[in-house]
Formats: structure tokens, sequence, C-alpha cells
């Protein structure tokens, strides 16, 4: 990294260790759904995205390529191997040396070392490997690292978490960290945390993740969304990770 890089994210870094991201402690979502939504995402056997998780499996000893290698050739022990990975996406990857999300690993992984047409962000094969992967790192607290490297895109994520945008001319916080806890057209608002993605979401009838989530936000405010998988959305969810840090993974979730 060049020199005046490194000062601006030590800059960053002391700013972004001193800021205080919500009025109070990080609250997951499940805490503001209702009880029989707690009871689907609490039953493995009745929440529906655990079909994700099925398929998932599923895809990890499948030949990406006639003969070819499969995920479980490399992680043979998902339960050990991929334990505790989850929580630490987005992170700086060691041989870019840019941020990358989990999906956006997992299609590298599948394209570079399996030598295969890796699934399209949003694809439901995506979502059913981040969801096998972050499986294993249920009830561990997501731990995303801010380093002189991450900052820059926590700042930028918290920045795009502030800005008012569309017709409505409302912020991801105005929601989220202004009003959480208050009711909107009958629903309890939550502080916008991402620790149980990739979530079923009821109203969608559909699997979803955590970018479809913020397009889902943007849309509702009538405002033009950023593309799946831009360094807009990375960074929004770079920020909104080290924003829950502690939270508890709860993936496969299920949200209102």
């Amino acid at each position: 990294m060049k020199p005046h890089l490194i000062m601006l994210g030590s800059c960053l870094l002391a700013m972004v260790a001193s800021a205080g991201y919500t009025d109070a402690p990080p609250i997951s979502g499940y805490q503001f759904m209702e009880p029989e939504t707690r009871q689907l995402q609490d039953d493995d056997f009745l929440n529906p995205a655990m079909f994700l998780v099925e398929k998932g499996a599923t895809l990890w000893g499948q030949e990406w390529t006639d003969g070819g290698a499969t995920c479980q050739s490399c992680h043979q022990n998902i339960a050990t191997d991929m334990a505790g990975v989850a929580a630490g996406y987005p992170r700086t990857d060691p041989v870019s040396g840019r941020m990358v999300s989990l999906e956006m690993k997992v299609i590298s992984e599948i394209a570079g070392r399996l030598g295969a047409a890796a699934p399209a962000y949003g694809s439901e094969d995506l979502l059913a490997l981040t969801a096998l992967i972050g499986f294993q790192s249920r009830g561990l607290p997501m731990n995303v690292a801010v380093t002189p490297e991450s900052a820059p895109w926590i700042e930028t994520g918290r920045e795009i978490f502030t800005t008012r945008r569309g017709q409505l001319n409302l912020s991801c916080a105005n929601c989220h960290q202004d009003h959480w806890g208050e009711k909107l057209r009958g629903d309890t608002i939550s502080q916008g945390q991402i620790n149980a993605f990739p979530i079923y979401r009821l109203t969608w009838s559909d699997f979803g993740s955590r970018q479809r989530m913020f397009t889902w936000c943007m849309e509702s405010i009538r405002a033009e969304p950023y593309d799946y998988g831009s360094d807009e959305y990375l960074a929004l969810e770079t920020f909104l990770a080290v924003r829950g840090a502690g939270l508890a993974i709860e993936t496969p979730g299920v949200r209102r």
C-alpha cells in the first residue's frame, strides 16, 4: 500500500474506533419480530431458509466441471473448516488486497480454483452456498476487523448510511438509528442489523441476501439502488457489520 494511503487509513481507523454508530448497544432484528416469526426461525424443521442450507450442502459436494474438484475437495470438514468464517466478512482479501464480501469470495473460489462458471450475485445457488457457510458460524459473534485497509470502506459505508436520498429524502439512519423501536404501519422499526442473512423474508415469500435488502430499502424510499456487488454496497455492508459487532450470527434467518 502506498504511504499516503496508509496514513489515510490510519486516520480513518482512529475515526472509526471512536465513532458512535448507534445510540444503544446493537440489537438483532430478531428482537423486534412477532413471536410467531421468531418461532419460525427457531425451529430448523419449520424455518424455510433451511432449504438454502440443504441446497448449499448439495452444491458443496458437487463437481463444478466434468471430473473436476468440489468445494469439499479442499474443505472436507465444513463444520470445522468454515466455523467462524462468515462472521469475519466483509474482509480484506490477502490475494487481491481489496475488501470482499462472502459472496465475492465464493464467486472467486469457484471461478479461480475450480475453473467453473460461478453463480451470479443474487442467485439461489450463491445464496445457498453463503447460507451453508454462514450456518457454520451460527451463534458466533460478528467480528469484522477494523484495520487501516478496511477503515476507508467503513467510513464510506457510514456516509451512505447517513446520506438522505430518493424522492422521500430519507437515509438509512433516519429509520434504523433515529427511530428504531417505534412503529411504522404496525411493524416495529429495527436497527437494521445484518447478522441473520441470508434470510427468508415473509414479505417476499423468497430468500434474500444483505444486498437484496439494501435494494429493497432504497426502492422503498424511491431512491436509485446500487448494483449487486458494487463498491457502494460492499462499503455499506462493511459498515453495518462493524456497527453490529458482537451480535450473534443467526444464519439462516427469517424476517417479516
